[in-house]
């Protein structure tokens, strides 16, 4: 059993936990330190070791599963009132504490400070939105034809499993607890081994706001063992994963051997079409903010650049132009626009394709080689051109600051090129033409699709993929479907009900 933590990062926790060279899993309101194998986490920004801690394993995983389903007992007594008014004392607690949340995320996740600001911003908002809904997503009365009053009820699904991933490890941690506990649900969280420590303080900071402890429980460790083990928990009714497709096809076949439904939320590539006719400067700008936001970190990074032929080469320079200009570098800088890749395997995939598109006749016009800095993980913000949809820079997830520059000519053959790839998770198209462009949206087959504008999302609108990005929604009101499960009730309300079949003295001889 190894424990090491940087005295940067010991000084980040300090805030969420005294004891900081101690790192462990959230269960039932208690640290549980677990005695499996090291995981070891690199500093992305340095390469070098930032903290170390003990898998979790399986009897951890137990336990916060036995927590759990005490803890959704407790929460399910709570009125739906009640459970909103606790979830906007969440939501002003995780204000109070923004800054240091910020801090932590930046330093354990390599994310530019003005990335993780706002994160932790949203993440109150989640809590907010989802508190207003804590009593008003309910059951309806339906019109039977019979004397029966009929009416449903919505129940919580009990315990929840929710692995979330390395790349937004507190927005996405927020983006599934919040509808999951605003439904009565107790959720059992297992992030990426390489970022558990927000998510941790997350836990924490919710039930000193009032949250009863095992309503959240966080599981540090590897997904091949405590996220497997906690998956085999009796106590566990629902999987949501967010992830790669891999990753993805393993847990839901996990859970639909156990019967158990699974919101899936996976990869994307998505296509992002500028037509001849748009406003070039704005589109050029939304298009740096598609792919090289978060590195490129992002399952709707917009990493298939279709441009017309008639503005290809003026517009693939105008990107590449903005690109030399982003700034890379220190995460915890307020000057950083651009942090590095989160870890070394992450890392050596996006330069390996990087490599792999030069190797198929793409051109890089600015940014990395493919080859790795002296120091962290860093990839330049990088532009392909004269890209086929048929390369593996094209069909493959990249997941870091590369875009792929693809020509088309005609409006068909952009919907053709959008939708010729496995994955539907988003999209844009870039305009003048208003008909233009609520027909291409109509047609592209992503789960949310903007037209001249990227990467606008909210907490509100629903969010999930098509195809191989996944199935379920995250967010919204639809999300809420998602964490309940729906009961009828048949109530005979005749003075002298009709009778079908049986006998009884006095009713039917």
């Amino acid at each position: 059993m190894t424990h090491f933590i940087d005295p940067r990062l010991r000084e980040a926790t300090q805030p969420f936990w005294p004891d900081a060279g101690i790192i462990g899993s959230h269960v039932g309101g208690e640290r549980v330190v677990g005695d499996g194998a090291t995981v070891s986490v690199n500093d992305p920004a340095t390469g070098q070791l930032l903290f170390s801690y003990p898998d979790a394993g399986a009897d951890v995983a137990a336990k916060a599963a036995a927590a759990a389903a005490v803890g959704q007992v407790t929460w399910g007594r709570f009125t739906a009132a009640g459970r909103g008014r606790v979830m906007q004392a969440v939501a002003r607690a995780i204000l109070a504490s923004a800054e240091p949340l910020a801090q932590l995320e930046s330093l354990s996740a390599g994310k530019p400070i003005r990335d993780t600001r706002g994160e932790v911003a949203k993440v109150a908002e989640m809590f907010e939105y989802y508190a207003g809904w804590a009593d008003k997503f309910h059951g309806d009365v339906i019109p039977v034809p019979s004397s029966h009053l009929n009416y449903t009820r919505r129940e919580p699904m009990g315990v929840v499993l929710q692995i979330t991933p390395w790349n937004a490890p507190i927005f996405t941690a927020g983006w599934q607890i919040a509808p999951a506990i605003s439904m009565g649900n107790a959720v059992l969280l297992k992030p990426s081994e390489l970022t558990p420590l927000t998510s941790l303080a997350l836990a924490v900071i919710a039930e000193a706001a009032g949250l009863p402890k095992g309503v959240v429980n966080v599981l540090a460790g590897y997904g091949h063992t405590t996220g497997q083990a906690a998956l085999a928990q009796p106590a566990v009714k629902k999987v949501v994963f967010v992830g790669s497709v891999p990753t993805g096809r393993l847990i839901g076949e996990a859970a639909a051997r156990r019967l158990l439904p699974s919101v899936l939320e996976l990869g994307g590539k998505s296509a992002n079409i500028v037509f001849a006719d748009a406003d070039l400067e704005r589109a050029a700008i939304g298009a740096q903010a598609a792919i090289f936001g978060g590195a490129g970190q992002s399952c709707v990074a917009g990493s298939r650049l279709l441009v017309q032929s008639a503005v290809y080469d003026r517009f693939v320079d105008l990107v590449a132009q903005g690109a030399a200009k982003i700034k890379c570098g220190d995460p915890l800088s307020a000057d950083t626009e651009i942090g590095p890749i989160n870890n070394a395997r992450q890392h050596d995939h996006v330069l390996s394709l990087i490599r792999e598109g030069a190797a198929e006749g793409a051109e890089i016009v600015i940014g990395s080689d493919g080859t790795a800095q002296q120091q962290g993980y860093y990839v330049k913000p990088t532009v392909l051109k004269n890209v086929t949809n048929a390369m593996a820079i094209a069909r493959k997830e990249v997941f870091g600051p590369v875009v792929a520059a693809i020509r088309f000519d005609t409006e068909e053959e952009a919907i053709a090129i959008a939708n010729d790839s496995e994955f539907g998770l988003a999209g844009a198209v870039w305009t003048s033409d208003v008909a233009r462009a609520h027909r291409v949206a109509a047609q592209v087959k992503a789960g949310t699709f903007w037209i001249n504008s990227y990467k606008t999302i909210n907490v509100a609108s629903p969010f999930g993929g098509y195809n191989n990005s996944g199935h379920g929604r995250s967010s919204g009101v639809e999300a809420l479907y998602e964490y309940t499960q729906v009961k009828s009730v048949w109530v005979e309300t005749a003075a002298e009900p009709a009778i079908a079949f049986g006998y009884a003295p006095g009713l039917r001889d």
